[in-house]
């Protein structure tokens, strides 16, 4: 066998090894993309947890008006939570189907995205009354009630000053009973309010959040796993 024809044959093993590697490569990445996309759609997809309703499938505003406050920033659906955007005074959204008013838990995570005031203003009805949960609010730090016998949340006894970060998921639950309100943040209680002989009201500005409704105050929030049951 003479050089050129070696050199031939070695060319078009190199060739043939070379387009074999090629097409492992490309299964690889297509294996890979597969896998990245199905991840992605699984951190989309909303968990069902036994005893609780979903409130937010993760995709869309079903369920939810937003809050037509006026000056309020823009309000969308992006990878799985909801966005207040900040505007010029208050952004929410209000529940639109049927919400009990006593012996219901409700559950969600929340995060201040930018600004430094309440990312997580929850109002929600008491029997024939209602309140709202402030979380982060007056300057990015005041947990409470708003309002109890006309005080608001930086005013009453569930007054309570907690630091949050930006960017930061932080788990929120409230229960309501005809003895109390109680409110949880990452599991350590925030509330323990007992409501015997004592007055329940809303500031004025989140009146259109009856009879649940979720806002932030000038500041941009994001709101996801939104569930709630009855106890």
């Amino acid at each position: 066998m003479n050089l050129n024809m070696m050199n031939s044959k070695r060319t078009i093993y190199r060739s043939g090894h070379m387009a074999i590697w090629s097409v492992i490569l490309l299964l690889i990445a297509g294996c890979t993309n597969k896998s990245t996309k199905q991840t992605s759609e699984q951190k989309l997809t909303v968990t069902e947890i036994p005893g609780w309703t979903t409130l937010f499938d993760g995709q869309s505003l079903n369920g939810w008006e937003i809050t037509n406050f006026g000056p309020q920033g823009p309000v969308y659906v992006s990878s799985g939570s909801i966005y207040l955007e900040m505007g010029d005074a208050i952004t929410g959204i209000t529940y639109s189907k049927e919400f009990p008013t006593i012996n219901y838990e409700v559950a969600l995570e929340a995060k201040r995205v930018s600004g430094n005031d309440f990312f997580c203003g929850m109002t929600f009805p008491v029997n024939d009354s209602f309140c709202s949960l402030i979380v982060g609010g007056w300057s990015g730090a005041i947990v409470g009630l708003s309002s109890i016998d006309g005080l608001d949340a930086s005013e009453n006894e569930t007054t309570l000053y907690r630091g949050f970060d930006s960017d930061t998921w932080y788990k929120i639950r409230l229960r309501v009973t005809p003895e109390k309100i109680e409110a949880w943040i990452d599991d350590e209680q925030v509330v323990d309010f007992d409501r015997e002989g004592r007055s329940l009201s809303i500031r004025p500005e989140v009146g259109l959040s009856k009879p649940f409704g979720i806002a932030s105050w000038r500041t941009t929030a994001a709101l996801r796993n939104i569930r709630m049951k009855t106890i």
